[in-house]
């Protein structure tokens, strides 16, 4: 079983969009004045460190747009053209947000890098970048909080590590501002490193390596974030606890004697696509079995998680399926 879905939280429910729309709001909020403040930096030093962190700046603020429009588009509700609703809008636009990351962030801070490996230009002042630094890592923080806080509190409901949830979790938003928060705290403290080494030597290649730094680790995350929307996209089938819980679910409902075949898919966050083949109790003809299964799809439809479901009837020969059987 694949990470994508092995061990997804099956409580998600209760995570909420208010939180992440919130979360992406404060951290859209923050990303503007930070990278204002970091380009103007850039511009009054020279520092290569400050360049790669105003272009990491414009780029989650860019990508936030993108968060928003994936929530809004993603929160459509199902039509006769779109029966599985529109979740995977949010996948789309999410990784159209990594996409941007790697390109105007990583790209651009690891090219100015390396143009700045030979300077030997002083930085134009050393307590500017220091002061627009700690600004930045007190609204970076402010973002990062509420996003740990929302990530924190769904975690807990389900007895999972934060870090363990935001990887596995379908809230692609979510894990996208967590993620480019906590690498925005850890840029800034690579560039006050380089700005502080070349400070300390005089060496400028201190402040270009930093840059660097700054530019890999953003190609690690935006790489990272890419491959999760990725493997969301494709449709591969749930296994591990939600398909236990699920499962057994259809086994306790009174109506079903035994259920053979089960296909959980994402089709948006916290938002599941059922299929399944079961044999209903009794021996009826036809006619009625067909309102009877009809009913018990119902059922699961209301569930909140449920996008939608069809249901099958079992042949007489096909066998039962059991919570943990891998079939």
């Amino acid at each position: 079983m694949t990470t994508t879905t092995e061990d997804t939280v099956s409580a998600e429910a209760g995570g909420g969009g208010g939180d992440s729309l919130m979360t992406v709001l404060v951290a859209f909020a923050a990303n503007i004045l930070i990278a204002i403040a970091k380009t103007v930096a850039a511009f009054l030093t020279g520092s290569a460190s400050m360049v790669a962190e105003a272009a990491h700046s414009w780029a989650d603020s860019g990508n936030e747009v993108f968060l928003l429009i994936a929530e809004k588009r993603g929160g459509k509700k199902a039509d006769e053209a779109h029966p599985l609703g529109y979740g995977k809008e949010v996948y789309v636009w999410s990784m159209f947000a990594a996409v941007g990351l790697l390109t105007a962030g990583a790209v651009v801070s690891i090219w100015h890098g390396f143009q700045q490996l030979g300077s030997h230009e002083e930085a134009g002042s050393y307590l500017i970048n220091y002061i627009v630094l700690a600004i930045a890592f007190a609204l970076e923080g402010t973002s990062f909080l509420q996003a740990l806080r929302q990530t924190r509190g769904v975690a807990r409901k389900v007895g999972l590590h934060p870090l363990r949830y935001v990887t596995r979790t379908s809230d692609p938003t979510l894990r996208a501002v967590f993620f480019e928060d906590a690498a925005a705290q850890l840029g800034l403290l690579i560039a006050a490193a380089g700005v502080g080494l070349h400070q300390l030597t005089g060496d400028a290649r201190y402040d270009a390596i930093g840059s660097i730094l700054v530019g890999v680790m953003l190609a690690v995350v935006a790489v990272f974030l890419v491959n999760r929307n990725r493997e969301f996209l494709v449709g591969e089938a749930i296994g591990g606890a939600i398909r236990d819980r699920a499962l057994q679910a259809l086994i306790d409902n009174p109506a079903i004697e035994r259920v053979t075949y089960l296909h959980l898919e994402f089709v948006g966050p916290q938002k599941l696509f059922v299929v399944a083949s079961v044999d209903l109790v009794g021996d009826e003809r036809e006619s009625v079995l067909a309102v009877r299964l009809q009913e018990v799809e119902d059922q699961v439809r209301r569930h909140e998680m449920i996008e939608h479901a069809v249901l099958s009837l079992s042949l007489p020969e096909e066998p039962s399926l059991h919570p943990g059987s891998t079939n």
